[in-house]
């Protein structure tokens, strides 16, 4: 289940919970390559992913859509806490990982000015966890731009990694 908060001045927050320790939510949102089964909104693949998961390292994603198009995102990782707490920039780029301005790709974007992503990791109990996902858009911009449903597709898609990560372990 998602819960998101709409206000027009804050930051896009989305929670979710998971039927799964920590630890094996945390491995699905930090190894590649069960990344690269999530990443993208529903419909979407995404064909390449390397992290070097480290405070100073670097992401790079692509997502592709279903009619081929595709586009890269990367970031940079600027404080990890095991099992808790991640937090990254993230951005449009090329294939390289150099930033696009998202006006370069005719999207509209307004993003908060030096705001981080925020992922938060919780251990609710029952071998629950409880994941919050802090953006750095708007909550209302999230909305406009389909933002949100967006990261509620892959977070729907996340959903499905860990439970064939809790079958297997």
């Amino acid at each position: 289940m998602t819960k998101n908060t709409v206000n027009e001045t804050e930051p896009m927050v989305i929670t979710r919970v998971f039927d799964a320790p920590r630890e094996l939510v945390w491995k699905a949102w930090t190894d590649p390559k069960y990344v690269m089964q999530w990443w993208g909104p529903k419909g979407f693949t995404a064909p390449f992913c390397e992290i070097d998961f480290r405070v100073g390292g670097k992401f790079l994603l692509s997502m592709r859509t279903p009619d081929g198009w595709e586009g890269w995102n990367s970031g940079e990782y600027y404080e990890i806490v095991p099992y808790e707490k991640i937090v990254s920039s993230m951005y449009f780029s090329d294939s390289k990982g150099n930033k696009i301005e998202p006006e370069q790709l005719e999207i509209e974007l307004e993003a908060i000015d030096d705001a981080h992503n925020v992922i938060l990791f919780e251990d609710i109990g029952n071998g629950q966890t409880k994941l919050t996902f802090i953006g750095n858009e708007t909550m209302q911009n999230a909305i406009e731009s389909g933002q949100l449903e967006g990261w509620a597709e892959q977070l729907d898609k996340l959903a499905a990694v860990v439970a064939g990560l809790v079958q297997t372990k």
